[in-house]
């Protein structure tokens, strides 16, 4: 869903990263050296960088502190969050331009970018992200790492098969969403992102918390 929702608001805006905070780092730097833009142009990219930035940690923030208080025990609480900024973001989408326009606004940008951040807190493990689903950068450190582990008779395949499966997963969902958002328009897949993710809420809550709850 990461890779979906990524390449999603990558061809349907400016070119804006929502999963990929090291190019807004780069890009938020990298701008005022562009000899070609002018002044205000650079600025103008550069504080978008940042904003995309920001609010990727404050999504990352929330759920933190949303699992620390709220939800300890509720592995779907991720996503809940999630599902609410991407329903939110094709909301105001929709408010500001209609479903047919085929680019996405800014400020739904930064709501989808909040989310994700939210999103990658889905995984931890005393305390700390164990998994990152939308940047791949730490999933092909992790993946390299469980190979030399079980390359040199230290682990098991195990050890690098999950990493695989979630940049392959990350692969998929970014040709997905490319496919589908050359026959339809962006504000649509967020629409259709946000009720997917809802659908993955439901499944986490019957095969995790509903098992918590019934003992």
């Amino acid at each position: 869903m990461a890779g979906m929702v990524g390449a999603v608001a990558f061809l349907h805006s400016a070119g804006y990263f929502v999963t990929f905070m090291t190019g807004n780092t780069e890009r938020a730097v990298l701008t005022w050296f562009k000899a070609s833009d002018a002044q205000q142009v650079a600025g103008a990219g550069a504080l978008a960088a940042t904003a995309l930035i920001v609010a990727f940690v404050i999504g990352v923030v929330v759920a933190s502190i949303c699992r620390r208080y709220f939800w300890q025990n509720h592995a779907h609480g991720p996503t809940v969050l999630t599902t609410a900024g991407l329903l939110l973001a094709s909301a105001t989408d929709f408010v500001l331009d209609g479903f047919a326009e085929p680019q996405v606004r800014f400020i739904p940008i930064l709501i989808i970018t909040f989310s994700l951040g939210a999103l990658n807190t889905s995984f931890t493990k005393n305390g700390e992200v164990s998994v990152p689903l939308s940047y791949v950068t730490g999933t092909l450190v992790k993946l390299g790492q469980g190979i030399e582990r079980h390359a040199t008779g230290n682990g098991t395949v195990f050890d690098w098969l999950g990493y695989a499966l979630v940049y392959a997963g990350f692969v998929l969902g970014a040709a997905v969403g490319g496919i589908i958002g050359s026959f339809v328009t962006g504000p649509q897949v967020i629409l259709a992102a946000g009720l997917l993710c809802g659908a993955i809420t439901l499944v986490t809550f019957l095969h995790s918390d509903r098992r918590k709850l019934l003992g």
